[in-house]
């Protein structure tokens, strides 16, 4: 039996401001954004190279806006991230090695937190 992560929802308090943060900013991939009903919004948008997707919208959490911490993606190339993320206005602190990986972070507007990861040179 597999279990595969696909989706997790993220609680944002405005929709627009952050479906323009994660694909403007960030680079994720719009994959749907649908209004269903006039409660029920639902834009999904995955990560390049990601399996995972985030969800957004309204009528699908009632978690606190900026709740969300400890979400991770894993990349070849931390420098290159952290510059790609900067370089469109994304605060993202200087790269850190650490013994399991070199990291940057960044938050979206409401203080969803991520880190970013490049995993360490296997021998």
């Amino acid at each position: 039996m597999d279990l595969r992560i696909e989706l997790i929802i993220l609680p944002v308090t405005d929709v627009d401001r952050a479906k323009a943060f994660y694909a403007d900013q960030c680079g994720f991939v719009v994959d749907h954004d649908q209004r269903v009903s006039d409660t029920l919004r639902f834009v999904q948008l995955t990560p390049p190279g990601s399996a995972c997707s985030i969800a957004i919208g309204e009528g699908l959490t009632d978690a606190t806006p900026g709740s969300v911490k400890g979400l991770q993606v894993v990349v070849d190339d931390a420098e290159a991230t952290h510059a790609f993320l900067t370089g469109n206005g994304v605060d993202a602190p200087p790269v850190e090695q650490l013994a399991w990986g070199r990291f940057t972070y960044f938050s979206d507007p409401d203080g969803n937190a991520w880190a970013v990861q490049e995993l360490p040179q296997r021998g």
